[in-house]
């Protein structure tokens, strides 16, 4: 009756130990993609009266700011750093977003790492150990 008992945990815990195992491999074979895709990506952002434009990478980064010639009209230094300062503001909210989408579709589904990427809350990143701590108490 033991063996019987030991060999079916074995099963389970084996068939358990191969999820979790093509599950690391899936997301290791695409971390080399996902971080050629990360360095490639740029977000753009327009003023709304298009006179700046702000790009941003993966981190949120500012890449680059182009500026209309049109601003030279105005004469406004204040207005025109308030313009650059939210432009660029809205490509790395941008830019974040993009980057947690990306890196999200490369996690398995539901996992705790994608809900932190998605919410910044802690408790969703550790909430697996948590469970598994309840467990062995």
């Amino acid at each position: 009756m033991t063996d019987n008992v030991n060999r079916a945990a074995n099963r389970a815990l084996r068939a358990r130990f191969d999820d979790v195992f093509g599950q690391y491999q899936q997301l290791r074979s695409g971390l080399d993609e996902l971080q050629t895709r990360l360095a490639e990506l740029r977000v753009t952002e327009r003023s709304d009266d298009g006179q700046v434009t702000a790009t941003v990478n993966a981190r949120g980064e500012l890449v680059s700011v182009e500026l209309s010639n049109s601003i030279y009209r105005a004469r406004d230094a204040e207005g025109l750093s308030a313009k650059i300062t939210a432009t660029a503001r809205r490509a790395s909210a941008a830019a974040t977003a993009a980057t947690q989408e990306l890196v999200a579709g490369y996690l398995p589904a539901g996992s705790g790492t994608a809900d932190f990427l998605r919410t910044g809350d802690f408790g969703t990143l550790l909430g697996r150990a948590d469970q598994v701590l309840r467990r062995s108490e």
